[in-house]
């Protein structure tokens, strides 16, 4: 259902890029285990595109041994069209489940969930798409990472009414479950967060999330920031929105702002409105705004 965006200012991922860090132990710890799950797993990651999609929690908690219970089935594939500096543009968003089927199980399919079966699970049964193992739900997107059909038909489509369209790659029926105000991504510099950080009432009010391990954030941290480790991710992931307020703002520190970075994304599929990626990690930081904060 989605189509490669290059939007998102990241180095591309490719084949030679990943076989360092995903087969040599001495790097791959510099890894995060979500990121070698995502990697690996992945089934929407493309060589050499700047578009990087990640698998939904579900599938990465059941990967890593966590419950998925509470997690039903909202998909955390996207992209961002954020630039340093800059925030993604204001829209609508909308949570969409979809099946992909041959065109001679549609009308039996269709005429089904006309009379009210679940089409997640009919997803499941049915569906051809990567996401029925996850009830056909692709979590919520915006217009620009849909084929163009799928798109046309999502965004006109009555809320929980099921409707069939036709793509390249065969035939959907899908289901708009919700919509929403567009999250925003922005990326702030570190002498941006610098300023903030001096002021009392942005520490009472802002969320500061730091995704380094312990002993990173040994080595060196900033004032405020609470510390939840990425490898530890199946067991803070499922309850962020009760640890966090979606509403307000959040900030995400790492140690070169890539992994950060992930977190920041896969916040906005949680419903969070408006998060910030510090732009280089702790080590820009140090280096451009106090180097009395050691670099390792």
């Amino acid at each position: 259902m989605f189509r490669i965006s290059s939007s998102l200012h990241v180095p591309p991922i490719g084949v030679n890029f990943l076989f360092p860090f995903l087969k040599n132990p001495t790097c791959s710890n510099k890894v995060s285990s979500f990121t070698r799950l995502a990697l690996l797993h992945s089934s929407t990651l493309l060589p050499n595109s700047g578009n990087i999609q990640f698998p939904s929690c579900k599938r990465v908690l059941t990967m890593v041994g966590g419950s998925p219970s509470c997690l039903r089935g909202i998909s955390a594939s996207y992209s961002v069209g954020t630039s340093p500096g800059g925030s993604s543009a204001g829209g609508r968003e909308i949570l969409v489940q979809h099946l992909l089927v041959r065109e001679e199980l549609l009308p039996g399919l269709q005429k089904r969930a006309a009379e009210g079966e679940d089409l997640s699970d009919l997803a499941v049964e049915y569906s051809m798409c990567p996401s029925s193992k996850d009830g056909g739900m692709l979590g919520w997107v915006k217009k620009g990472q849909l084929l163009p059909e799928f798109e046309e038909a999502a965004f006109s489509a009555p809320l929980n009414k099921v409707v069939k369209c036709k793509t390249d790659i065969g035939w959907h029926l899908l289901q708009v479950l919700s919509e929403r105000e567009e999250s925003v991504l922005e990326h702030i510099q570190p002498s941006e967060i610098h300023v903030k950080l001096q002021d009392p009432s942005f520490l009472e009010e802002a969320q500061l999330i730091d995704v380094r391990e312990p002993d990173e954030v040994a080595q060196a941290s900033l004032p405020g920031f609470q510390v939840l480790p990425l490898r530890q991710f199946g067991s803070w992931g499922p309850e962020i929105t009760t640890k966090f307020d979606p509403q307000k703002d959040t900030y995400v520190l790492c140690h070169h702002g890539m992994r950060s970075l992930q977190v920041a994304k896969w916040l906005q599929t949680q419903g969070f409105r408006k998060v910030f990626n510090v732009a280089g990690g702790i080590h820009e930081y140090a280096v451009k705004v106090d180097p009395s904060i050691p670099t390792y």
